[in-house]
């Protein structure tokens, strides 16, 4: 990896800036951190234990971000870059360590979200936070617990459920360009059973998505959205040991969008419709643990064009998925774990265009896996194996990992990882562009990495090293889908999450160089140097904050609407400002303001999108008495 001098000690800045803290902690006796994380094994355990590069974005990170959508949320953690089609709503894509959207695993609730149409790529943008409690972020190749598609990491959301202590809120936010959100959520328990129920509302007018100077064949219509969400959860406790539930999830999108291949008045539209439900049971047997779940997941979109090369197409993807996982403690210091995974996945299309066919697809996936977690002499040591079979593709991945403490507060760490990603059934069937030969992706990484913790901080600092072959990519020479990429990216990732006397400090840094090995090119969109610092500071009944969030230049390709040919070109490096506050009026009434974008900064993520100019919202929470 080629790494200037001046990125490098910026890179060093926060390992220097962490020899300092304990003394400074020391005499502000800042209490420690206590975050727990379950994505990094599947089984519970303090964050500063997980071996991958792991982060938590809990619930009261996301309420003092007022971050409307779970994009917007993401984009400030390390190695994590967003692009996006224009405002809210809009297509957008998540990296992960420079990995395509492809490549990076979602669940929600522990279940995988399998799009599998020709465009692969799980509706994030649709996923607003209202129903959200905590989001975990695993960075690397963990296919050896997941399976396909952790090759640049794993994305969990966990939604809301109910709890034994009542509560019950009602939000309400107004912003430019007509915004308004709604929300309100229960939480209570009746009996041995406990619930909880989130709906939330979102409309706005928005503003023009494509940038009529750059692509002049566009509608300059402002391009609008509306969403509704709802999370539904209820579990009984039949003794302390043994549960059984349901969970609900849905949320549906309408987004007005442009197309530059138009004429200024056409009008495009689509909507676009997540569920997943799941029945689950969770049983403890001494020192076993069984969780056994069964989930009904679908992703169903409809696009309407009037525009002359226009068409009304639906896309609908749909998941049968049961997970058995089995957890046995061994003693103290060492756990078991080990499960199956089966899935039935299937894509049906239907489409109005001349120049599309529709199609139907379905295939099995099943998997076994298993991995222990334990002491190895003075450190940690973490050993995953899984087998998975989709469709007519086998693949075996592994993932071995060692935390060797050098101090009490400084831990060494080391992992090397396998990793696959088989193609969606779009890419495999689609009528005159899919290729049934596709081979999966493979991938394999190794990391190296220090971890900083005492006294309310917590700081890593990860070096990696991730190589793919039989990489997607589209032929265009052949008009097809193919195996024709190589790509590698090696890179520093530095996190950091801490307490400062009541000050809450955030702050990531990304340094990687993500290549086609085949073009000896900067990999498109992805940035060199990715930065973040957040700043959560209270005072008496307000607390104020502040987010910085830094992006150097990348590159970009787009399609010239006069001669359909590719034109290579470069976006601008970008620093966005983000303010926000909030004032407890009564102990029931909070008055919340946000400012995005608060230097009003022009940039783009996509050639010709524009993104969200200055924007002030306001609010209040009302939190009843119970």
């Amino acid at each position: 990896m080629k790494i200037c001098t001046s990125n490098l000690r910026l890179a060093l800045l926060p390992l220097a800036l962490a020899a300092a803290f304990p003394s400074f902690s020391q005499t502000q006796a800042t209490p420690q951190l206590h975050e727990t994380v379950v994505t990094a094994t599947r089984n519970e355990q303090l964050l500063s234990a997980a071996l991958p590069h792991t982060t938590v974005i809990s619930r009261e990170d996301i309420e003092r971000s007022q971050a409307t959508d779970l994009v917007t949320l993401l984009q400030r953690e390390s190695g994590v870059q967003r692009t996006q089609n224009g405002g809210i709503g809009t297509t957008s894509s998540i990296f992960v360590r420079g990995a395509a959207a492809l490549q990076t695993l979602v669940l929600i609730d522990g279940i995988a979200q399998n799009k599998q149409d020709a465009s692969g790529a799980v509706s994030l943008e649709h996923i607003m936070l209202d129903s959200i409690e905590r989001v975990e972020i695993v960075r690397g190749n963990v296919s050896a617990i997941y399976g396909s598609g952790a090759i640049g990491g794993v994305i969990q959301i966990f939604t809301k459920t109910g709890s034994r202590a009542p509560s019950a809120a009602v939000s309400l936010e107004l912003g430019p360009r007509a915004f308004k959100k709604l929300s309100g959520s229960v939480s209570a328990s009746l009996g041995d059973t406990s619930f909880s129920a989130t709906l939330s509302g979102i409309k706005t007018d928005g503003f023009s998505a494509l940038n009529p100077a750059q692509q002049p064949g566009a509608n300059p219509d402002a391009d609008g959205y509306a969403n509704t969400s709802v999370n539904l959860s209820a579990t009984h406790k039949l003794s302390k040991d043994h549960n059984f539930g349901i969970k609900l999830f849905k949320s549906t999108g309408e987004v007005a969008y442009d197309n530059a291949f138009g004429a200024p008045t056409d009008v495009q539209n689509s909507t676009t419709r997540l569920g997943q439900v799941t029945v689950f049971t969770d049983n403890t047997f001494g020192n076993w643990r069984s969780r056994l779940s069964l989930s009904e997941q679908s992703d169903k979109s409809r696009f309407f064009d009037d525009g002359a090369f226009g068409s009304t197409a639906t896309f609908r993807t749909r998941a049968s998925v049961l997970n058995w996982v089995n957890t046995l403690a061994l003693g103290n210091d060492w756990i078991v774990t080990g499960g199956l995974e089966q899935q039935r996945q299937r894509v049906e299309t239907t489409t109005t265009s001349a120049f599309d066919s529709a199609y139907d697809q379905k295939r099995n996936a099943t998997a076994v896996f298993a991995g222990v977690e334990g002491k190895v002499g003075p450190g940690a040591l973490q050993l995953n194996v899984r087998h998975d079979k989709v469709g007519e593709l086998k693949e075996s991945t592994g993932y071995i990992g060692y935390g060797y403490p050098i101090t009490e507060q400084l831990k060494l760490i080391a992992s090397a990882s396998t990793a696959f990603n088989a193609p969606p059934l779009g890419y495999l069937f689609a009528p005159g562009f899919g290729n049934p030969q596709l081979k999966p992706e493979l991938a394999r990484s190794k990391e190296v990495g220090l971890q900083y913790e005492r006294e309310g901080h917590l700081l890593r600092a990860t070096y990696f090293d991730t190589r793919i072959k039989d990489q997607l990519d589209f032929d265009q020479a052949a008009s097809t889908f193919a195996n024709i990429s190589r790509t590698r990216n090696d890179g520093l990732e530095l996190s950091y999450k801490g307490l400062v006397g009541q000050t809450d400090l955030r702050a990531s840094l990304t340094l990687q160089d993500p290549v086609n090995e085949v073009t000896q090119q900067r990999l498109n969109r992805r940035a060199s140097t990715l930065m973040s610092l957040g700043v959560s500071q209270p005072m008496g009944a307000f607390r104020v904050n502040a987010d910085l969030q830094y992006s150097g230049e990348r590159p970009d390709v787009y399609t010239d609407v006069n001669t359909f040919q590719s034109v290579n070109t470069t976006l601008g490096s970008y620093t966005l400002v983000n303010l926000s506050g909030a004032y407890k009026l009564t102990p029931e009434l909070m008055l919340k303001a946000r400012l995005d974008n608060a230097f009003d900064r022009k940039y783009q993520t996509v050639y010709g999108y524009n993104q969200q100019p200055r924007s002030l919202y306001v609010g209040v929470t009302w939190t009843p008495k119970q």
